[in-house]
């Protein structure tokens, strides 16, 4: 294991025991087993090593995303089951994360408040892979969607029913009730969001092979 992956395993470790505002520097290296001065050779402060492990995260949760999305399309599933299952992947991973943390709602605000640049990088990666696996996925199983609506805006209204169910689950607790809902909230929406399916065109019929007539019999024919 490298340096850095120690070192940000520790402050995972370290703000999820103690929250953002009463974790230190001190305490990660302590956690990582080097000097605070080892700790500062990769990291100038608490508030970049926060940092650090909220990239980290997002790439993390980013990544469940795109492998449940593959699985589940392998598996023959619906628009709508492959929507929530790359959602949901997302969400859980976030929730696993921080699982057994009684600090989740104050590092959810301090994300906010220390890395918003890095909350509007990936929210908008996500609708962008939302966005390509709605088209993807409408080509593969010939899907339409309702008129005026395109992949993109599929994708928005997704993360708009994401933050939606949000408001009612303050940092995704509990996890189960929130997921559950939110599931719901997206099959809705999804089936809302699909026009009339594109008819296939139909296969031509094989053509019946001709009788063969039987030639009139000549004058002086054998019989």
């Amino acid at each position: 294991m490298n340096p850095r992956t120690r070192i940000l395993d520790a402050a995972m470790l370290v703000f999820r025991r103690h929250g953002f505002r009463r974790s230190s520097i001190e305490q990660a290296a302590d956690a990582a087993g080097l000097t605070r001065q080892a700790l500062y050779h990769h990291f100038k402060s608490k508030e970049a090593l926060f940092r650090a492990v909220i990239e980290r995260l997002h790439e993390e949760a980013l990544a469940a995303e795109i492998a449940a999305a593959t699985a589940t399309e392998k598996a023959g599933g619906s628009l709508a089951d492959i929507l929530v299952a790359s959602v949901s992947a997302k969400l859980g991973q976030m929730v696993a994360s921080l699982d057994g943390s009684p600090h989740v709602e104050e590092l959810f605000s301090e994300h906010l408040l220390q890395a918003r640049d890095l909350y509007q990088k990936y929210t908008a990666a996500y609708a962008e892979q939302l966005a390509t696996t709605i088209t993807r996925v409408c080509r593969k199983q010939g899907l339409v969607l309702s008129a005026g609506m395109t992949p993109r805006e599929l994708a928005r209204c997704v993360e708009m029913a994401v933050n939606g169910t949000k408001s009612a689950y303050p940092a995704l607790q509990p996890p189960g009730a929130f997921l559950k809902d939110l599931e719901i909230m997206l099959r809705t929406l999804i089936a809302g969001a699909l026009g009339p399916a594109k008819p296939r065109p139909k296969r031509p019929r094989a053509a019946k092979p001709k009788p063969v007539k039987k030639s009139a019999r000549q004058p002086g024919d054998r019989r």
